[in-house]
């Protein structure tokens, strides 16, 4: 089953709203450069360098992802561009201005981590008859995964946090505190076990691809 049969949504259709949220997404660039924003303009090029690698993993190692997948992916690190980006004319983002927002993004992108481990972890699994990992391994290593990703993530922006306020230059992430870093994990383990629980139906496909090219690393 793939996502589509979720969606409704043709894979034309998927192909044009992933385009235009890439298109938004160098508008939101050009924005961040006309205001000097460092913070919108590294999470923006960073979000737009993750747009590419669907088309660099078809091209380079003949992984190919369902448009649904690729749309999955624009989707959250758009959300993430807009979210930094926030209202014109206003100096509040949409992360420090509406308070679901981060919990949305958050969810999205441990779910496209979770995506990574669960489809890397199935293919090994699927190429090696020495290695068998059951069901209830995998959906407890995707959430292991996932909060081990998401805890280095919460590092990470506390560093960045405290390096700028050392320096005196704005922050290209924000952290708001020990209640939004707790929540950050929550919605982290959301989007984990989602991924644990529909991976099955839903990237069976990608699974498939990554495992034919392990066997042609190894044959």
């Amino acid at each position: 089953m793939r996502v589509r049969d979720y969606l409704g949504v043709s894979h034309r259709r998927q192909r044009q709203l992933s385009r235009a949220m890439t298109l938004a997404m160098v508008g939101i660039l050009a924005i961040g450069v006309d205001r000097g924003s460092t913070g919108v303009i590294v999470n923006t090029a960073v979000g737009l360098a993750v747009t590419q690698l669907p088309p660099l993993l078809e091209r380079d190692y003949g992984i190919a992802l369902d448009p649904a997948l690729t749309l999955w992916i624009t989707s959250a690190v758009f959300l993430h561009a807009l979210g930094v980006l926030g209202l014109p004319g206003s100096e509040t983002n949409f992360y420090a201005g509406i308070w679901w927002w981060d919990h949305v993004t958050h969810a999205l992108s441990s779910s496209i981590v979770a995506a990574v481990g669960y489809t890397t972890v199935r293919a090994i699994d699927r190429h090696s008859e020495e290695i068998y990992l059951p069901p209830r391994f995998v959906f407890v290593f995707i959430l292991l995964f996932v909060l081990a990703f998401g805890v280095l993530w919460e590092v990470i922006e506390f560093s960045i946090t405290l390096a700028a306020e050392a320096s005196g230059n704005a922050t290209i992430l924000t952290q708001y505190g020990l209640d939004d870093t707790m929540l950050d994990l929550v919605f982290d383990t959301i989007g984990a076990v989602v991924v644990a629980v529909w991976g099955t139906a839903h990237l069976t496909d990608v699974v498939g691809h990554v495992e034919g090219w392990l066997e042609t690393r190894t044959s």
